[in-house]
């Protein structure tokens, strides 16, 4: 059992360390949480030789992996455990230094791929902030009360008001362009621009400014929202996030749910927790998930599910899926292809779901798990892992699992007996509901169930209007196109083969920008932009040698000496 330890890198072996999220605020060793009523203090105060690995200080509150985890358990906490606070107050404990970003040693000595996870995984966790003020009513003040850059601007732009000390000498800025030779990798350009609304000539100015912008000018460009004197700054803030806490619809009264550690058993080939399992094969570079339906019905009320706490099965599900994703994608680079099926009664699923939804709106914490399963799902979405859902007799693969299948890249359904009982009557099915809907929409804006028919709006309405709720065979489940084959029982597992070998002999580089452009289709958000613009460009610039190669940026950051850019433009 590994119920929750400080995030750390553990040595599985001398070339593999091993990432735990696991954490709490009584573990913290970067951020003070202060609960006061219907606010909360998120205080950044990072403990400079407190790294996940060896080899750099966190100076000037520059952040790693760590931090970033422990941030992303706050944020948890706060939905979850605190739903009386309505006003998150993200400020410095550090004199002078709001946060200096991501810090550079940890980049110029971390591989492509660690860096690639960390950027993916610091943006999951701006864009769950923005999250809590959009759908849960927690809104986020950045209260900046020193020097603010790169990724700490970026932390200050997730946040829905923005507040800096006008002292002469702090300042916003995002340096990565002039001083590193790479792009601002947590949303800052795109966020200066598209949510904040920044002209686009003066954004230009100011993410080519090395010392970024101050005061009035910081004002009037609208990179902040208000300019404070400092020996006025703590009664600003407080005023304002009152103000904002007023707006809120959280209920004042209600108690949370303490999110309690993981029970997981974890070997060299296997991960499992109490609903979900994944099996890994290091031969084909595959990871088989299983999600599986409870046993017991669903509870009569919500007030009963709430007494289950973490343990009511949707949440559950929801926090085990979501921890081994992040532990696959950052510990296990080389298992490319992720299987994922379901198992379980699907009338059991079907109750825990409509309970679910039915309180939605009424209930904060049924609220906060549907808004959390959406967010989990997100995850899948940009998790750079070839995707494919295989549907078996025995699966439970309705509404809300359903929705995981909707996610892969491809779906196979089994169209005849189990492979193992061929005398048995039992048959593969799906089934949509209302989740599939429109509940839990992708970073685009629109359902998986759009996206996958983009387009072609007349077979939605055929699909909500004519077989929603209805236990579909799998040639009624092709023929709908809402799998991509159905291999009968003789073929399946040959079927299933082929297409495994077939996609490991494809370049892992090539199927992640495939996968990524496919499962994006439609409109442009800022989150599009954020995984597949912006990261697109700025996992790219990190391989140029103008940033990385031997006279590069990021190597002579820090030495005195100036890059040496080659003049080509590319």
């Amino acid at each position: 059992m590994d119920v929750g330890h400080h995030p750390r890198v553990c040595a599985a072996d001398a070339t593999a360390p091993v990432v735990s999220f696991d954490t709490h605020p009584g573990r913290y060793r970067h951020w003070n949480l202060r609960l006061d009523g219907d606010l909360a203090w998120l205080v950044l105060d990072v403990s400079e030789d407190a790294g996940l690995v060896p080899g750099y200080e966190l100076k000037l509150n520059s952040y790693d992996l760590g931090v970033d985890i422990e941030l992303y358990d706050a944020t948890q906490r706060l939905r979850f455990e605190h739903p009386e606070v309505k006003t998150v107050i993200l400020t410095s404990g550090k004199e002078k230094v709001f946060c200096a970003g991501a810090n550079i040693q940890m980049l110029a000595a971390s591989t492509h791929e660690w860096k690639v996870n960390f950027c993916k995984f610091t943006n999951e966790t701006r864009n769950g902030i923005e999250d809590a003020t959009e759908n849960s009513g927690q809104t986020y003040l950045a209260a900046v009360n020193g020097s603010c850059a790169g990724g700490g601007y970026e932390l200050a732009l997730a946040c829905d008001h923005i507040l800096l000390v006008d002292d002469n000498s702090s300042a916003v800025s995002l340096p990565e362009v002039p001083l590193l030779g790479v792009l601002p990798g947590t949303g800052g350009l795109i966020r200066v621009v598209d949510k904040r609304r920044v002209r686009k000539d003066l954004a230009d100015v100011f993410a080519t400014r090395s010392n970024g912008v101050r005061g009035k000018t910081a004002a009037q460009w609208g990179l902040v929202d208000e300019l404070v004197l400092p020996r006025q700054f703590d009664d600003a803030v407080r005023r304002r996030a009152t103000e904002l806490a007023a707006r809120s619809a959280r209920p004042s009264h209600a108690r949370g749910i303490e999110l309690v550690g993981l029970n997981r058993e974890i070997r060299s080939d296997s991960i499992v927790y109490d609903y979900v399992t994944a099996t890994i094969d290091r031969t084909s570079s595959t990871a088989t998930i299983t999600l599986h339906a409870p046993t017991e019905p669903a509870p009569a009320d919500f007030d009963e599910a709430a007494a289950q706490g973490a343990a009511f099965w949707p949440l559950a599900l929801t926090r085990q899926l979501d921890d081994l994703i992040l532990r696959l994608r950052t510990n296990e680079t080389n298992i490319g292809i992720w299987l994922l099926q379901t198992g379980g009664d699907m009338a059991t699923v079907d109750g825990y779901e409509r309970l679910l939804l039915h309180n939605a709106e009424s209930h904060w914490l049924a609220n906060e798990i549907v808004q959390y399963y959406k967010r989990v799902l997100k995850r899948l979405d940009v998790t750079s892992r070839s995707l494919i859902a295989l549907i078996e007799p025995g699966s439970a693969c309705t509404g809300m699992l359903t929705e995981l299948a909707l996610a892969c890249d491809r779906q196979y359904i089994l169209d005849g007996p189990p492979l193992d009982n061929e005398e048995s009557q039992a048959r593969a099915s799906l089934r949509l509901t209302a989740a599939n809907f429109g509940v839990f929409p992708m970073g685009n804006g629109l359902s998986r169930l759009e996206s996958r028919f983009y387009g072609h709006s007349d077979h939605l309405t055929l699909l909500r209007d004519t077989v929603i709720d209805a236990e579909l065979t799998a040639p009624r489940a092709a023929e709908l196109g809402l799998v991509t084959a159905a291999p009968d029982d003789i073929d399946w597992q040959d079927e299933i083969r082929l297409v495994v070998e077939g996609r490991a002999a494809l370049s892992p580089d090539a199927c992640t920008g495939m996968e990524a452009n496919h499962r994006f289709v439609g409109p442009e958000t800022v989150e599009t932009k954020i995984f597949g613009r912006l990261s697109a460009w700025q996992n790219w610039i990190f391989l140029r040698p103008n940033a990385s190669g031997p006279e590069g940026a990021l190597r002579r950051y820090g030495t005195g000496k100036s890059a040496n850019f080659d003049p080509k433009r590319v």
